[in-house]
């Protein structure tokens, strides 16, 4: 009696036995490629679902700038009119399922426009804490007024050495009135100086931008 060809097929040119254990290992490779694909499926969807809900938090002059679907812009407008909690869950869920049906340049375009307003975020804290060097290095240092006059030529000097002198004349009576371990306040002169030199700042920052 004839002899019943083994049943199997080619890879690469090598034949392959079916139940051999070639072919158990080459099955595992696939089901492992399955099992990878939908995980990196699940990891797409989920970023969508952030890229999603980052948008709510987007400027409209950034949002204006991109090409979204007019669905997708009312849905974002919705959930940000929604309160209650899971009324903005189920909105959040619709808004990433919208997410998953745009293209990647859209999404690239998303991500710039998020990335963009995340640097200008940085930049305005950097120009906080440089306004708040600045105030306290007039307020104790004679020669710093010097070098802020190099940043702005135009400056009031006559206010400015007003404020720096009240402000210097305030932090001495409040640190005599204030008893020990009390939080000092600052005066009105103190927040001016801050103010001009953070309106300094900013303009500054733009004249470069």
């Amino acid at each position: 009696m004839a002899r019943k060809p083994t049943k199997g097929y080619f890879v690469k040119g090598h034949f392959v036995a079916e139940g051999s254990e070639l072919d158990l290992e080459l099955k595992r490779e696939l089901k492992g490629d399955v099992d990878v694909s939908k995980t990196d499926l699940k990891k797409h969807s989920d970023k969508l679902q952030q890229l999603g809900e980052a948008l709510l938090t987007l400027r409209q002059g950034l949002m204006d700038k991109l090409d979204l679907p007019e669905k997708l812009v009312e849905a974002i407008a919705e959930a940000k009119r929604i309160t209650n909690f899971e009324g903005k869950r189920r909105q959040m869920q619709f808004i990433g399922k919208l997410m998953r049906k745009l293209d990647d340049d859209t999404v690239t375009a998303i991500e710039a426009a998020l990335e963009v307003q995340h640097q200008g975020s940085a930049a305005d804290t950097l120009r906080l804490h440089q306004a708040e060097q600045w105030r306290d290095r007039l307020i104790a240092d004679d020669k710093a007024l010097q070098d802020w006059l190099a940043l702005d030529p135009d400056a009031d000097l006559q206010h400015l050495r007003s404020l720096i002198r009240q402000a210097r004349k305030d932090a001495q009576d409040k640190a005599s009135a204030e008893r020990p371990g009390e939080a000092q306040r600052h005066g009105k002169s103190y927040r001016e100086l801050f103010q001009i030199v953070r309106t300094r700042l900013d303009a500054q920052a733009q004249e470069s931008s």
